[in-house]
C-alpha cells in the first residue's frame, strides 16, 4: 500500500504546470505521511530534488517540509528491517505465536543484528546465552527456558513436523534421550532428530531408485540400452550429489563444535554457579557425537551409491548394441 500512496503523493505534486495549490499541497503531505513508515529513501531524495519552476523547497508547506527533513535513515531502516514471524514454546508447554521484525528481537534477546543473518544453510552458534541454529528451511533461538522458531511456514513440512512431532516431544511425549537434562538439550536434540531423519529418509528413496535402474543399466542380456533409462540413472547421480552436500554441511556445522571444547560449553545454557556443570557439557558432546556418526553412516551410503554408479559407465559401454551408434550420442 505505501508505494502507490507515496507516488499520488509525489503526482500531485507535479500535477499543474503553474504548481500546486494549497489545497493539493496539503493532500500530498497527507498521503506521505500516512504511512507509519514513511517513504523509502529513494523517495524522500527525488522530493528533496525535485525542482518546480513555480516552486522551491522553501515554499512547501511546513507539513511537507518537516517531512523532507526527517531522519531518513530511521525511516528506510522501518521500512527494511526484515519481520519474522515466531513461534514460542516456553519450557512449561505454552505455545505462543507473534510477529517481531529483526531491531525488535536483537533488542529482546541482546543479539547483533549480524548474528540474525543465518548466512550459513547448516549453523549452530552461541550467543548471549542463546543457541541460534539454521538447519536449511529451519531457523531457531534456544534458551533455557524457551525455544523461538522463526518464519516457522517456510519450508515444506516443517510446520506440521512442529506441531505434530516436537511440541510432544518437549512435553516429554516424544522419546528423546535428554528429558533428564536442561531445556535446552532437548530442543537441541529434536531439532538434530528431525533434520538427520529428513536426510536418512531421502536417502531411503533414492536408494531403491539408483539400485533399481543400474539392474536395468547392467543387464549382460540386453542387446539395447533405453535412453530412459540413462536419463534416469543421471537424475538420481545429481540427486545424490545434492543430498551428499547437505550431509557433509550438517556433518560439518557439528564437527566444528565438537573440535573446540568452549564451544561444547558455550551450548549449555543452563549454568550452576555462573559456569555449566562438566556432566552437561559431557553430555552435550556425546549428544552431537551421535548426529555426527550417524551423518558419517549417510555419507558412506552416498558414497557406495555413487561409485557403483561411476563404475557402471564402463559396463553400458560393453553391454550397449554396436549397430545402434546413436546410444552411444546420449549425455552420461
Amino acid at each position: 500500500m505505501l508505494r502507490p500512496v507515496v507516488y499520488l503523493g509525489c503526482r500531485l505534486l507535479t500535477w499543474s504546470p503553474r504548481g500546486p495549490s494549497r489545497a493539493v499541497v496539503y493532500l500530498a503531505c497527507r498521503l506521505l505521511t500516512w504511512s507509519l513508515r514513511g517513504p523509502s529513501r529513494a523517495q524522500l531524495g527525488f522530493l528533496q530534488t525535485f525542482q518546480h519552476p513555480l516552486i522551491g523547497a522553501k515554499n512547501l508547506p511546513t507539513q511537507l517540509a518537516r517531512v523532507l527533513s526527517a531522519d531518513s535513515s530511521q525511516v528506510t531502516l522501518a521500512g527494511v528491517a526484515p519481520v519474522f514471524s515466531v513461534m514460542k514454546i516456553a519450557s512449561n508447554g505454552h505455545v505462543s505465536y507473534y510477529e517481531r521484525n529483526k531491531s525488535e528481537l536483537c533488542q529482546e534477546l541482546g543479539l547483533q543484528p549480524r548474528d540474525l543473518r543465518f548466512q550459513h544453510l547448516f549453523s549452530i552458534i552461541s550467543r548471549n546465552n542463546c543457541v541460534l541454529m539454521r538447519m536449511e528451511h529451519l531457523k531457531a533461538i534456544l534458551s533455557s527456558d524457551h525455544l523461538l522458531l522463526l518464519d516457522f511456514r517456510a519450508g515444506p513440512g516443517i510446520e506440521a513436523w512442529l506441531r505434530g512431532e516436537l511440541i510432544p516431544q518437549l512435553l516429554g511425549q516424544g522419546q528423546l534421550a535428554t528429558y533428564s537434562l536442561p531445556f535446552e538439550f532437548w530442543a537441541l536434540e529434536a531439532i538434530l532428530q528431525h533434520k538427520i531423519g529428513e536426510l536418512q529418509r531421502t536417502l531411503s528413496d533414492l536408494e531403491p531408485s539408483v539400485l533399481h535402474t543400474l539392474e536395468g543399466v547392467l543387464n549382460p542380456q540386453l542387446l539395447s540400452l533405453d535412453r530412459s533409462q540413462l536419463h534416469a540413472l543421471l537424475q538420481t547421480s545429481r540427486s545424490l550429489s545434492e543430498l551428499e552436500t547437505d550431509v557433509r554441511v550438517f556433518r560439518e556445522s557439528l564437527l566444528n563444535i565438537l573440535d573446540e571444547e568452549e564451544l561444547i560449553s558455550d551450548l549449555c545454557l543452563t549454568r550452576s554457579g555462573g559456569k555449566p556443570a562438566v556432566t552437561h557439557a559431557e553430555e552435550m558432546e556425546l549428544l552431537l557425537d551421535s548426529y555426527l556418526r550417524q551423518a558419517d553412516e549417510a555419507a558412506n551410503s552416498i558414497r557406495g551409491l555413487k561409485e557403483l554408479i561411476d563404475d557402471s559407465e564402463s559396463v553400458v559401454f560393453l553391454n550397449l548394441d554396436r549397430r545402434n551408434p546413436s546410444v552411444f550420442q546420449t549425455p552420461w
